[in-house]
């Protein structure tokens, strides 16, 4: 990593640490001590999860709206230990009404704690909604999954855009579409968490296995698409063979049970005059061959023909 490479990075890190102080209404010294930690953590992991300078400083953009998240967990917290606090007050008069007791003062105190109460719990619920607009935003504008931490279906669209356009490439380029098979099933046998648990665990397999200049995506549900740049059709078939075997000999635990996962390609080369649709059909047909051939296999379409 060069000295510009660092010193980007660390602008990055000046950037998120700032829009996090901006968004929130208080801030304290625990809070930026916090996101300065996750930043070394993301720092460290640089070389192994990421796979080119945009993808780390997108890793702290990523921390920031982690300690989004974590605010409104605590708002939330907040908000409902005031509602019980609430609804004891309100039991508590209900049930001095019944008894034969003067309590005019210990009402209007109660009224007081109770005007000051809701009017925390909707300060409360103003900053929630501002930090879910924020953290929604900062989502439309990441190029990665938030879940897979690989790039996202927009940033694939824009990639796919960027490479259409032009009128002839000078290298091969190659674009695979993987399908997680039975994933329904799973997710039926296991629960929702454990699929999330095995895309994850699918996308580092796939950031581990591929070289610096390809790319993996989270095209949507449980697939990806992976481009292959300056890579000739054979060793693309090494490549898909090679991810086949890795996914279907590696078990994911999950809660005592061992999960055992197979995948199906369908693979495809960009060809001049192709626009991001037929590309993306062409490897969509090939993956429906693998999967009516009896998945865990992979299959090439270079027609342009249905």
């Amino acid at each position: 990593m060069t000295k510009n490479d660092l010193k980007s990075l660390v602008a990055q890190m000046c950037k998120e640490l700032l829009v996090n102080i901006d968004a929130q209404e208080t801030v304290n010294k625990e809070q930026v001590i916090d996101y300065l930690e996750d930043a070394i953590c993301n720092l460290k992991k640089i070389d192994i999860e990421t796979d080119s300078i945009e993808h780390a400083k997108l890793a702290f953009t990523n921390a920031y709206k982690e300690i989004a998240k974590q605010s409104i967990s605590s708002y939330k917290e907040t908000n409902g230990k005031f509602e019980e606090l609430g609804k004891l007050h309100k039991s508590t008069l209900d049930e001095a009404k019944d008894h034969l007791i003067d309590i005019p003062a210990i009402t209007n105190r109660f009224d007081e704690i109770q005007a000051h109460m809701t009017e925390e719990v909707q300060k409360a619920n103003d900053i929630i909604t501002q930090l879910n607009q924020q953290i929604k935003n900062l989502e439309e504008d990441s190029n990665l999954d938030g879940l897979t931490k690989v790039f996202n279906r927009k940033a694939l669209d824009r990639y796919l855009d960027s490479i259409t356009q032009k009128e002839h490439l000078k290298h091969e380029l190659h674009l695979l579409i993987l399908d997680i098979d039975d994933f329904k099933s799973i997710n039926d046998i296991y629960g929702h968490v454990a699929g999330d648990k095995i895309l994850i665990f699918i996308a580092n397999l796939l950031r581990n296995m591929l070289r610096d200049g390809d790319k993996v995506f989270r095209y949507g549900g449980e697939e990806f698409v992976i481009i292959l740049n300056r890579i000739t059709a054979k060793k693309c078939e090494e490549i898909s063979q090679r991810i086949l075997h890795t996914i279907s000999t590696n078990t994911l635990l999950y809660k005592g049970d061992s999960i055992n996962v197979t995948i199906s390609i369908g693979a495809t080369k960009y060809m001049d005059g192709d626009d991001p649709e037929s590309l993306i059909d062409r490897a969509d047909r090939a993956l429906y061959t693998s999967k009516a051939q009896g998945k865990n296999r992979m299959n090439v379409e270079l027609n342009n023909g249905h």
